[in-house]
C-alpha cells in the first residue's frame, strides 16, 4: 500500500445538507462505479442519498484533496430495538446495542490504496455514541470484507436488502464497552 494520502477531511450532518453536498456524493459515486453504472441498482444512489442525509441523525464526512474531492463515508445512528441487523446476531447478556449504520464508504479510483478509505472510515465513527457499528459488504468483495475486518469487524450473517441488490455480508464493529 502507498503511504496515506493527505486529505482535508470536511464534516457534515443532517442540517448541513444541501442540494450541492447530494451533487458531491452523487458525481463521486459515479466515478467510484463507472464500470457499473449500467446496473439499476447503481443508478439509484441518488435515492439512497435522498434517503439517507433526510433521516436526523445523518452524518458524512467528505475528503479533498484540494478543491476536489476524493472520497466519502456517510451514515446514521439506528433507531433503537429496531436494527435490522438484530435477526443475524444477538449479543450476550446486557450488551450494549445502540448502532452507528455505516450506509456508505467510497473512494475515487485514483486515491484507493492510499489509506484515505481508513481515514474516512475513521472520522466518520470517531466520537461516535453508540455501542456498534454496522455495515454491508457484497459478498463477491471478500478482499473488501477482509479489509472491514482488518479494522476490527465481523460477519455475523448475510442480508439481501433489496430484491435487484446484491447479497451483502453483514459485519459489525464493536464501538464502545
Amino acid at each position: 500500500m502507498e503511504p496515506t494520502a493527505v486529505i482535508a477531511l470536511r464534516r457534515y450532518h443532517h442540517d448541513d445538507v444541501t442540494p450541492e453536498l447530494k451533487q458531491t456524493l452523487v458525481t463521486v459515486h459515479a466515478d467510484a462505479y463507472a464500470e457499473a453504472m449500467d446496473d439499476p441498482f447503481n443508478q439509484r444512489f441518488a435515492w439512497f442519498v435522498d434517503h439517507w442525509s433526510s433521516n436526523p441523525g445523518f452524518a458524512c464526512v467528505l475528503g479533498y484533496d484540494g478543491d476536489e474531492p476524493v472520497g466519502f463515508a456517510y451514515g446514521a445512528a439506528a433507531v433503537p430495538q429496531r436494527e435490522w441487523w438484530r435477526e443475524h446476531w444477538t449479543p450476550d447478556g446486557a450488551a450494549p446495542t445502540s448502532t452507528f449504520a455505516l450506509s456508505e464508504l467510497m473512494v475515487r479510483p485514483k486515491w484507493r490504496k492510499t489509506g484515505t478509505g481508513r481515514q474516512l472510515h475513521e472520522a466518520l465513527l470517531q466520537g461516535r455514541s453508540e455501542a456498534l457499528a454496522v455495515l454491508l459488504v457484497d459478498t463477491t468483495h471478500p478482499r473488501v470484507q477482509d479489509l472491514y475486518e482488518s479494522w476490527g469487524y465481523r460477519k455475523v450473517g448475510n442480508r439481501q436488502p433489496f430484491a435487484d441488490s446484491p447479497l451483502y455480508a453483514v459485519m459489525l464493529k464493536q464501538l464502545q464497552t
